[in-house]
């Protein structure tokens, strides 16, 4: 029997469920959390704040109240309304009426050579005073310590990057099981736990909060070097790294949260975008991590079901330890565990995603983002 294909790849299952769930179970103990960091009296450096807002007149409100509220000294907040076609515009002079000190800047043409919110991200960058840019969005809710807490942290450990993986606020046991099965396997790939060490290769960056010295970010030319990057966050991150500047990553549900996506179909469709450029747009990358994903997330209850025996058992196996990662991911973010039973379901959209990203950019030769079209052999230069 050992000899049988279908026993060893029952045995890979179960093995391959077990090794990435403690990987990152293991490696997510070991990052530290925002909430842990003591504030203390003592001076703070300027901090600016820049914030892209692409239609975004109906979700902003919340969120930016919460920035402009943040107990911080010296604070500068900077609103980059890009080209929106809503009622941003609107939304944001009713704000600056009670935020007098907030800074709003509007484009109304992109460049060539750039994507939106990378060049709406360095516009506000090159507006900016303070010693550190902190680079967010226009949907995420802070608590009204966590800018204090972070450069408390970003000085006792004299780092020049900060980046913190954000709580989700999405609804629905599907989106949130997708949700988690998409960090985890981002979780498993970047390993956020070892970007603090130095000389390693590993780096980390996040939309939601990218913390940076202002002369580190110019020394590695800002967001004019990932110009055409869709996932320009983590690239920046890289680029940080690359130069040897010191980094950390702190996990932050509860200080920084978002409604990551509001259904499953506008998650896929938010999806297409950047999934490709997740694989460096290398076909052979999709075809193995698609592989991957079947092997370990779809085949196992299928091959369990259809075989008996030790073979059952250990395909029947790798399901379990799949459900049960899931199952403690909800109960430490405070939702039903019984939603980890959705995890049986994300893998083949998990699947559906990355196969259309990819297919979809092949076929068009390129992406099409806020009404923009980029060609693929412009992304791979970038």
């Amino acid at each position: 029997m050992v000899m049988d294909p279908v026993f060893w790849l029952a045995l890979f299952a179960v093995l391959g469920n077990s090794f990435a769930s403690i990987l990152v179970a293991v490696g997510v103990r070991r990052m530290g959390h925002i909430r842990n960091v003591s504030l203390q009296e003592e001076s703070l450096p300027s901090v600016s704040i820049v914030i892209p807002a692409c239609n975004e007149g109906d979700t902003m409100t919340p969120a930016l109240e919460s920035i402009l509220n943040l107990d911080y000294p010296n604070l500068e907040v900077i609103v980059v309304n890009d080209r929106s076609t809503d009622h941003t515009a609107e939304v944001l002079e009713k704000i600056k009426s009670r935020h007098p000190d907030l800074s709003i800047y509007t484009l109304t043409e992109l460049p060539p050579g750039w994507l939106g919110k990378s060049h709406a991200l360095q516009y506000g960058a090159e507006k900016a005073d303070g010693e550190y840019i902190l680079f967010t969005d226009a949907d995420v809710i802070m608590e009204k310590t966590t800018l204090k807490r972070a450069m408390h942290h970003v000085l006792n450990n004299r780092l020049d990057h900060l980046s913190m993986l954000f709580g989700n606020l999405a609804e629905g046991g599907l989106l949130q099981a997708l949700s988690m099965e998409i960090g985890a396997g981002l979780l498993f790939y970047f390993k956020p736990w070892k970007v603090k060490e130095p000389g390693r290769r590993y780096y980390m960056g996040v939309g939601a909060f990218n913390l940076v010295r202002a002369t580190a970010y110019e020394a590695v030319g800002g967001h004019r070097s990932v110009a055409l990057q869709p996932i320009d966050d983590v690239m920046l991150g890289r680029l940080l790294k690359e130069r040897g500047f010191r980094q950390d990553c702190l996990l932050a549900h509860g200080f920084v949260d978002l409604k990551w996506y509001s259904g499953v179909g506008e998650l896929v469709r938010g999806l297409m975008k950047n999934v490709f450029a997740v694989y460096n747009y290398r076909i052979t990358l999709v075809l193995v991590s698609v592989v991957l994903i079947f092997l370990l997330g779809v085949m196992p209850l299928w091959a369990g079901l259809a075989t008996s025996g030790p073979v059952s058992a250990l395909f029947l196996s790798a399901v379990l330890v799949r459900i049960i990662s899931f199952g403690k991911g909800f109960r430490d973010h405070g939702f039903p565990v019984r939603q980890a039973l959705w995890s049986l379901v994300t893998p083949y959209i998990q699947i559906y995603i990355i196969v259309r990203a990819t297919v979809s950019t092949l076929a068009n030769k390129g992406i099409t983002w806020r009404g923009t079209y980029y060609s693929l052999d412009d992304l791979r230069q970038g």
